[in-house]
């Protein structure tokens, strides 16, 4: 065939360069949050950031005629939760004709088939400003009125490539006063089609509801370059520049005739782009450089990001994100662009800074592994139990609802009824332990915990965290063999155990008083265990009704401190180690015959309370009732060691101090010396 040139060109210039054949066809891959660079001047910002450019854009002036559009077109949106914006233009003797050779290439190199001057503008203009518009022919409208509203569920609709859609009432539809013309955001009607009878135009740009459009392209399989950018999000600032931009190119290349005024229906304008705080001190931070406040400010701008400084405190930015970036919602977003701009090549792999301090954690950790080993080394195994536990192990425990223990919280979504609430204690946890041990038929029990447990506070959305230590012993106290007699554990195994624990932190002032109060104890054997007056835990023999209600046999000693607490007491400082005594220690052994209530404590705080100088150390050795002491008495024998660190005691000091301790317990206690 004969392809007719321009009579401008001159002989002998390139022919590919005359038919615009020479061109570069940038293939980019983006990701969703970026629908601003689904059009050329989107990639134009990018490149021109990176090259330290500017960006032209087109001049957009749109020659408009005395009649006013409003005399032609009537809109009404009925859904504006889904059509946030709509404009219109009308545009009258309107020469449908191929589109001219520089836009026929330019669309043809990025895959779109030229179809006409008006079709092609609207594709043209999508690409080059990311805005999708939808050009219908004016005479085809009923009464010159367009609707957005919902399609009717089943409702059937041709679209633009002759197939039949059947809607529901998930779809956005533009109808004019009879009929439905356009699938909103998607895609144009067959019986609005332009064609080349078309004289008259009405040009739409709208803003839709991108998971609306997104529901719609998956539910009827329709993927168009409209929806892909509606779905994704346009800028809702485009869409009447993008309809003046087509206005324009219409009256240009279609010699069309541009109503005056535009159709702008935009009830509820949507929120405006936040202004995100930038501390360049936290951007230098993430990303290991040292970029100035004014350098980070010229990376944002070349984005068309405006920045300022922020009043107070000074040292921080305020950056005013575009309408075209809504993927820009937090600092760490701007952070990401400065360092695209500022170049990943130019900030160098280093390590992180990272500052070591010595902590509490550390002694606190140093004195678990002490914990543990002691009791490992007294036969104990350790257990590590849920911190999710059963309610019914909390309702075994007796607890009264007022009891601070019985207000657990309840998990939301638990895993099973057994694990549907937070700990409040060790307790349910170590005797749950015991039934399954004992359903395979492991009688024998030594066990301990160190873990936390979760306790509501009273206005506070989260609980408080308690670290505490836990312990249980059942069965017999060895095991059994011919040399070893058949002996149960009892109260004082678990007592003396706990002790060395306190000995072996160094911790003095502690003190077991007799407590009635703990529900899930037997009030005969249950002990307060307090440290310098202040209580930590409790310790005893778990009460007959909670054994019973568990179906347990065996006899169960437990205790329960609070972890945190007795750390708080434990002593820091390096211990010194004390050189052996030179000189020999004196021991006097007395009896007391007492009343049967009265404690060995109470006994042992008065005789400490006398303040005898060489007083090293006081011990109960012996509990006796029966012949002959008195019906409701008992006999206490304790040993009193005396040594001086500089000298020898002679056995008159002794006697002396021996006669004060006696006077100061007849004043605070009744006794009777046994002899």
């Amino acid at each position: 065939g004969i392809f007719i040139l321009s009579s401008e060109l001159e002989v002998g210039r390139d022919l590919a360069s005359a038919l615009l054949l020479k061109d570069y066809v940038l293939d980019i891959d983006l990701t969703p949050n970026r629908p601003d660079c689904l059009s050329v001047i989107g990639i134009a910002r990018e490149i021109a950031a990176l090259y330290n450019l500017s960006v032209k854009l087109p001049s957009i002036t749109v020659p408009e005629e005395s009649q006013r559009v409003e005399e032609f077109i009537q809109v009404k949106v009925e859904v504006p939760e889904l059509c946030p914006r709509y404009t219109a233009r009308y545009i009258y003797n309107v020469k449908i004709k191929p589109s001219p050779l520089w836009m026929r290439r330019r669309l043809e190199s990025v895959g779109v088939r030229a179809i006409n001057n008006v079709v092609d503008i609207t594709n043209y203009v999508l690409l080059e400003l990311g805005q999708p518009l939808h050009a219908f022919d004016y005479a085809l409208l009923d009464q010159g009125k367009i609707i957005v509203k919902k399609a009717s569920s089943g409702e059937k609709f041709f679209t633009l490539d002759n197939k039949e859609r059947v809607l529901d009432e998930d779809v956005v539809m533009i109808c004019d006063a009879s009929k439905p013309v356009a699938m909103g955001g998607v895609m144009g009607g067959l019986n609005t089609e332009v064609t080349e009878k078309t004289q008259c135009l009405l040009l739409e740009s709208a803003f839709f509801n991108p998971r609306t459009i997104l529901k719609t392209s998956r539910k009827l399989g329709i993927k168009t370059e409209s929806s892909l950018r509606f779905e994704r999000g346009v800028n809702p600032e485009t869409v009447v520049l993008a309809l003046n931009r087509a206005a324009q190119l219409v009256a240009d290349l279609a010699e069309g005739k541009v109503a005056k005024g535009i159709i702008d229906i935009y009830p509820n304008p949507l929120p405006s782009p936040p202004k995100i705080i930038l501390n360049p001190q936290r951007v230098n931070w993430i990303l290991g450089t040292e970029i100035s406040r004014e350098n980070m400010s010229h990376c944002l701008e070349s984005l068309g990001i405006k920045v300022e400084p922020r009043p107070e405190p000074e040292e921080e930015l305020v950056a005013a994100v575009p309408s075209y970036r809504p993927d820009l919602k937090e600092e760490i977003d701007l952070i990401e662009e400065i360092a695209r701009i500022y170049g990943y090549d130019q900030i160098s792999p280093t390590l992180p800074e990272m500052s070591i301090a010595e902590g509490d954690s550390k002694f606190l950790f140093s004195q678990e592994s002490k914990v543990r080993s002691l009791l490992v080394q007294s036969g104990f195994f350790e257990v590590i139990t849920y911190s999710f536990i059963s309610p019914e192990m909390v309702k075994a425990l007796k607890l009264p609802d007022s009891h601070p223990l019985a207000k657990y919280i309840a998990i939301s979504n638990p895993l099973s009824k057994d694990q549907s609430v937070m700990r409040t204690t060790l307790i349910p946890g170590l005797l749950a332990t015991v039934v399954t041990n004992h359903k395979y038929k492991n009688m024998d029990l030594k066990i301990f915990e160190i873990g936390k447990v979760f306790l509501p506070e009273e206005g506070k959305n989260l609980p408080q965290e308690k670290l505490m230590l836990g312990g249980l012993i059942c069965g017999l106290r060895a095991s059994e063999s011919w040399n070893n007699p058949k002996e149960e554990v009892d109260f004082y195994d678990l007592k003396g155990v706990l002790e060395n624990i306190f000995y072996l932190l160094s911790l003095k002032n502690v003190d077991f008083q007799s407590d009635k109060s703990v529900s899930y104890l037997h009030p005969g054997l249950c002990s307060r265990i307090l440290l310098e007056g202040t209580t930590v835990g409790f310790l005893g023999e778990v009460h007959p009704e909670v054994l019973d209600y568990l179906e347990i046999s065996k006899k169960i000693f437990v205790f329960e401190v609070d972890f945190n607490k007795i750390i708080n007491y434990c002593d820091k400082k390096e211990k010194r180690i004390k050189p052996i005594p030179r000189y020999p220690a004196i021991a006097r052994d007395i009896a007391l015959i007492v009343d049967d209530k009265i404690e060995w404590q109470v006994i042992e705080k008065e005789v400490l309370e006398a303040k005898i100088q060489y007083l090293d150390e006081i011990k109960l050795f012996d509990v006796y009732r029966g012949d002959p002491i008195p019906k409701g008495e008992k006999s206490l024998a304790f040993r009193m060691t005396f040594q001086a660190s500089n000298r020898s005691l002679t056995d008159e000091e002794v006697n002396l101090f021996i006669e004060k301790i006696l006077s100061h317990l007849k004043r605070k206690i009744n006794y009777e010396l046994r002899k």
